[in-house]
């Protein structure tokens, strides 16, 4: 099936729901000229909205952006919003049969060539397009928060979507300064979710027990691996931790089986096609640069975000 407009043609931007994330999904469209209608059922909807956009607004301008770039229109209904979209952004409570009936009402008010995304944090498309006449338009585009900072985005489709709506979201997220991942198969969660979870059970756990506090996880993460990840992921930085020998030796000399003390979920088997599967990631995620080139990239990088926020914080200080 064939979306219109183009990815980098679309202008007119439709939010519905202004909370937290679909205000700041407003504030990032409009920082990038697009025109924004939005609309949200509650009465303390607009106020809400330009609250946001306007707290949104020294970041952006530090950025070289400014909230004021696009024209921002609040709509009296759902219908009235939706009525000149060329791509609608719900980012409705997370309650399932509300995201039915919401997608449902937008794919009624909209035309069927128009791209609708959810910012759900955890629904599957598949579970939420169940009531829309034409869920083949229809996908997942999760943003991170805040959405007008925070460059990712992971669209995915559900059963029923074309495949060419998530092309076409990928590109249009793209146009408007995104990181994009375009997942090829639906999960719970999605992928950055998934691992935040991960992260957050086991501090649960070590809180129970008495055997880290608040602070101290939260300064393990802020000043430990918190700083690699901003400039690669898990996988790639133990693949730095394997030296020369990147990945294939980090697994030769670290068995998995033997983290299992380290941490209350349960490590998966590690199979040859796992082992295969890491270390051929771990190559390609390289993109031919040696363990040097890469161990030199993060050095660097770390540095300059250290620097970025020692003069962030000023007299401040970090968060204890």
């Amino acid at each position: 099936m064939t979306f219109s407009p183009r990815p980098e043609a679309a202008h007119n931007v439709t939010c519905i729901g202004c909370g937290v994330i679909g205000a700041g999904w407003a504030a990032h469209f409009l920082a990038r000229g697009y025109e924004v209608t939005a609309w949200d059922p509650s009465p303390e909807g607009e106020a809400n909205l330009r609250q946001i956009i306007a707290a949104a607004r020294p970041a952006l301008l530090e950025m070289g952006l400014g909230p004021d770039y696009g024209r921002l229109t609040y709509a009296p209904t759902l219908a009235a919003a939706c009525a000149q979209a060329e791509f609608v952004q719900e980012s409705a409570p997370e309650r399932l049969d509300l995201k039915i009936e919401l997608l449902a009402e937008i794919d009624r008010a909209t035309t069927s060539t128009t791209i609708i995304a959810s910012s759900t944090s955890g629904f599957l498309m598949t579970d939420m397009q169940v009531g829309a006449d034409h869920p083949e338009r229809m996908v997942v585009g999760h943003p991170f928060n805040p959405p007008y900072l925070l460059p990712l985005v992971e669209v995915v489709g559900g059963r029923k979507t074309d495949p060419a709506a998530v092309i076409w979201a990928t590109a249009f997220y793209e146009a408007t300064g995104k990181t994009v991942i375009p997942m090829e198969r639906e999960v719970p969660g999605f992928i950055a979710d998934r691992l935040q979870q991960a992260i957050w059970h086991e501090a649960l756990h070590m809180i129970k027990a008495g055997e880290a506090t608040v602070a101290e996880i939260d300064k393990a993460i802020a000043a430990g691996p918190g700083l690699r990840w901003a400039i690669m992921g898990h996988c790639l930085t133990f693949h730095l931790a394997g030296g020369e020998g990147g990945m294939t030796h980090f697994l030769e000399h670290f068995d998995p089986d033997t983290s299992a003390p380290w941490t209350r979920l349960a490590a998966p088997e590690m199979t040859p096609e796992l082992e295969q599967a890491l270390i051929a990631g771990c190559d390609a995620a390289a993109g031919g640069r040696s363990v040097a080139e890469l161990t030199e990239h993060r050095d660097r990088c770390l540095v300059a975000l250290m620097r970025a926020l020692d003069a962030a914080r000023g007299d401040d200080g970090p968060i204890p």
